[in-house]
């Protein structure tokens, strides 16, 4: 960014100062996101296309329709998003916030993980990848670091404690323990994201509406101003994650260009588990993690249907769910794909709106 690496030269001239306002450079970094991944979209479906050759490995013991109708379709469309998403952030964002690279940080090392995940399951043509416990420990020492860094860049009594919604003055200090918590938050909400993966656009648009919700979020918190008015905890210098969540939007429009019913490519796990940990480590630093279990309820209820079939199917041998995540119930249940799909969209945007809604209500 020119005001970044030739401030006396961004001075001279009006125009230039644009790139002074963060809500320019987030406007700027959707758009070149979007147009990036128009541009680099079939290049990159063609090549995937390609290396693959027989596509996604398809679960055999998921919904009949998938073994026909998915079938040769291929996977790991996420390196379209975060192609886009790194490319738009580079260019538009003030590289000397530690947030930015905070957050990129955990966005490239998930997005790494599920690289390995998806090419050992291409490669080895079986849906297993990467063993569920080494994926954990990765996740979880990526998770740690980002949250020890996120934390010293907050600083203060703020940095270690969990705001509570609604409730302007109540927040619970965790002190020491508060990087494991975010750990978590971050390790939850790309696992979160990856079992929402199930159909044609169905994880992408709620991605997209959450990281909406944040990019306001994080403009209104690294405001003083604002965020003195609604009464909001600030973060100095978490504005500048508005400019990251909005380029993820664009990154997703993109993507969903290629992935709307029937896809033309799938996500895969380099793009559920990166873009599920960027959200995370966004709601981490600007201290709204509970809002994120409320915009991402979606998300949360996915994960939730997978835990009690689990449980419930090892203590009774019985099944709550048809098939669990909850989206494959529905499908066995005889919903149509697009149906499902667009419900669940529904549902994100009216999460959405409660979420915001946390804003004012104090």
């Amino acid at each position: 960014m020119l005001y970044v690496f030739f401030p006396p030269l961004a001075d001279q001239f009006i125009l230039f100062n644009l790139f002074r306002y963060i809500t320019f450079r987030a406007g700027a970094a959707c758009l070149t996101a979007l147009v990036v991944s128009f541009l680099l979209g079939p290049s990159v479906i063609a090549w995937l296309r390609k290396v693959q050759k027989q596509g996604q490995p398809i679960r055999t013991d998921g919904p009949e329709r998938h073994l026909l109708e998915k079938k040769g379709t291929p996977t790991m469309g996420g390196l379209l998003i975060l192609g886009a998403l790194i490319i738009s952030v580079l260019l538009w964002a003030d590289l000397r916030n530690g947030y930015v690279w905070a957050v990129l940080f955990v966005t490239v090392g998930y997005g790494a993980l599920g690289f390995a995940d998806d090419f050992l399951k291409v490669t080895k043509r079986n849906t297993r990848g990467v063993p569920g416990r080494v994926k954990l420990i990765v996740q979880a020492v990526i998770g740690l670091i980002a949250a020890v860094w996120i934390t010293a860049l907050a600083r203060g009594p703020l940095a270690t404690a969990v705001t509570i919604p609604v409730f302007k003055e109540v927040a619970i200090q965790l002190s020491w323990f508060f990087p494991v918590f975010a750990m978590l938050v971050m390790m939850g909400a790309s696992n979160a994201v990856n079992l929402t993966d199930g159909l044609d656009g169905l994880a992408i648009v709620p991605t997209m509406i959450c990281a909406a919700v944040f990019t306001l979020i994080a403009y209104l918190v690294g405001n003083r101003i604002f965020a003195d008015y609604l009464q909001l905890n600030p973060v100095q210098g978490a504005g500048e994650l508005a400019v990251f969540c909005s380029a993820l939007i664009g990154a997703g429009m993109g993507f969903l260009w290629y992935n709307a019913p029937p896809a033309r490519v799938f996500m895969g796990d380099i793009g559920s588990l990166a873009l599920g940990g960027g959200l995370g480590a966004v709601a981490v630093a600007i201290k709204h993690e509970i809002v994120l279990v409320i915009v991402g309820g979606l998300f949360v209820v996915e994960t939730v249907s997978v835990i009690i079939q689990v449980f419930w199917y090892k203590r009774t041998g019985r099944r709550v769910f048809l098939m669990a995540p909850l989206h494959h119930h529905f499908e066995k249940k005889g919903w149509a794909e697009p149906t499902i799909v667009i419900r669940f969209w529904i549902i994100s945007m009216i999460l959405a709106l409660v979420g915001l809604a946390t804003l004012k209500i104090r």
